[in-house]
């Protein structure tokens, strides 16, 4: 208990330095989210608290609602041609960006085609397009080279890379570049006067913001902004997050450590909250690029040595949280199949055959670099559960690199050796609503030099991917999804180590009119009492 009200006391002792004066005096919701906003663009990377960043201030052209259908956003009508290669869409009155220039189909059209450039299922789409083509300010056409039954699907997907639409010039920056100036025409306006990279990220209303007609569901329908700020406050650790919470200092925390939820769900006046289709699937990134994970078989080793019940019981013990799954497409969706994942599920890991693998593998006791970013809630205890497996198997050398989450981002990036700034191993996560589709799940491409951190290189399982898409029901799509999970724990781009879901809380006497969604929180429709 005193530890508890030592960090509260610390909270607001820290939060009081941070408070301006003039925000005393407005609506403000404080909220503290998962990591620091350290990198403004959406696109350029795939950080999924760049895309929350991204949500309060750019719109999008449609967007999945609450049961996970897409419905129009910055688009108010669209149609598709009998041979389903050309789609008309046609924007919505009363579009415009924060600097009060109308938002036009040059925009969108720029803005697209930068997105298409870095984000996984957007360059899939972009695969099956011909051209994009402004018929007139608020009219353009998208045509295909070919039927594609996933473009609206695509364009609402609620993942990163988040297909923003931004101001033309912005949007024809290099695509491996990152943009600067943060100007949207979203329900929010990033205050780029206020940010304080490590303690604050400031956005104000954006009084000529025109919501939909339609009432909030998910990231759809009428984003009505009803406070005059957000603030993102920035705690790296969890006991101050949460005990700011219970003192009333933050009146938001997206992602509560779950040790503290049977303390925050004691406490009067906070709720907590979960979207039934919400959850993460935690990533262990590999580097297909240099030894030893350029060679198939180091990679395979590494489900000899790898234990995913050691993952979950760490960082999720609670049991009603934790979800053992070896399914790449999470469990629990239409696409969920464990197919060749025999080896990894075994309880009785096999050292010796996890050696013999890398020595066929060219290994020879060289540092393996693994990028161990300390200061987020479930990246610093999986990335400990990892290193100990690896060192238990006796034979590895490893090179750990402790760092923030933020540098891990810039790092990851990289592809020069890891000897000289590059890496081998690291880890993230990503949404089970991303994962469940094949195209839109950014992960598990294997588009070599397109693919995502680590590029693995892999025609047949691309191949095995266009098949989901042009298979004619979901009977054979499911059966395209088994022989994607052979090949996948075959080639293996990735390795899922848990499955789970982690509440929100927020403080109900602060707080009322929360749009649950299950991925990035929603600031809309949020009165602050």
């Amino acid at each position: 208990m005193r530890a508890t009200l030592a960090a509260a006391f610390l909270a607001t002792t820290a939060l009081a330095g941070l408070t301006a004066a003039p925000a005393l005096a407005q609506k403000v919701i404080r909220a503290t989210m998962h990591a620091d906003v350290r990198t403004l663009d959406p696109v350029w990377t795939t950080q999924t608290i760049a895309s929350i960043h991204g949500n309060m201030i750019f719109d999008r052209l449609f967007a999945s609602d609450g049961n996970l259908e897409p419905q129009p956003q910055m688009v108010d009508k669209w149609t598709v041609s009998d041979d389903k290669k050309v789609y008309t869409f046609t924007l919505r009155d009363g579009l415009k960006f924060h600097d009060g220039t109308p938002v036009t189909t040059k925009d969108v059209i720029a803005s697209m085609k930068r997105w298409g450039a870095r984000d996984g299922a957007g360059k899939i789409l972009f695969g099956y397009t011909e051209d994009l083509v402004a018929k007139d300010d608020k009219t353009f056409e998208w045509k295909l080279k070919e039927p594609y039954g996933l473009v609206i699907e695509t364009l609402a997907k609620t993942g990163t890379s988040l297909p923003a639409i931004m101001r033309e010039k912005e949007a024809l920056t290099d695509p491996f570049q990152q943009v600067k100036d943060m100007v949207g025409s979203g329900p929010f306006m990033f205050k780029t006067d206020e940010w304080v990279p490590g303690s604050k990220t400031v956005y104000a209303k954006f009084p000529d913001y025109v919501p939909r007609k339609e009432p909030p569901s998910g990231h759809a329908g009428g984003k009505v902004v009803k406070v005059d700020r957000v603030e993102f406050i920035w705690m790296s650790d969890p006991q101050t997050q949460q005990s700011a919470l219970v003192a009333g200092e933050i009146d938001y925390l997206e992602a509560p450590q779950v040790d503290f939820l049977p303390i925050l769900e004691a406490t009067p006046d906070v709720k907590l909250f979960n979207h039934p289709a919400s959850g993460s699937m935690g990533i262990i990134g590999i580097n297909h690029l240099h030894p030893p994970f350029n060679n198939v078989k180091a990679r395979q080793a590494l489900f000899h040595i790898l234990h995913m019940p050691d993952f979950l019981n760490t960082f999720i013990p609670d049991k009603k949280l934790q979800k053992l799954c070896y399914s790449y497409f999470g469990c629990g969706t239409p696409m969920e199949t464990d197919a060749g994942s025999e080896v990894y599920k075994s309880p009785k890991k096999d050292y010796k055959k996890a050696e013999a693998l890398f020595k066929e593998a060219g290994y020879n006791g060289e540092p393996i670099t693994i990028l161990h970013a300390t200061d987020h809630w479930y990246i610093n205890p999986a990335n400990l559960v990892m290193i100990q497996q690896l060192r238990k198997a006796g034979f590895l050398k490893l090179d750990v690199q402790a760092l923030d989450w933020g540098s891990v981002v810039a790092r990851r990036a990289k592809k020069e050796p890891p000897a000289q700034g590059g890496w081998n191993l690291y880890i993230t996560g990503t949404s089970i609503v991303t994962s469940a589709n094949p195209m839109t799940h950014v992960a598990i491409g294997m588009g070599c030099e397109k693919a995502w951190f680590g590029w693995p290189c892999d025609d047949k399982f691309e191949q095995l991917r266009r098949d989901w898409v042009a298979a004619p029901d979901l009977a054979k799509r499911k059966a395209v999804a088994v022989d994607l999970s052979k090949r996948a724990y075959d080639q293996v781009p990735y390795i899922s180590f848990a499955q789970w879901s982690n509440p929100s809380a927020y403080r109900s006497d602060r707080l009322s009119g929360i749009v649950e969604a299950p991925s990035f929180p929603i600031m809309w429709n949020i009165e602050k009492k």
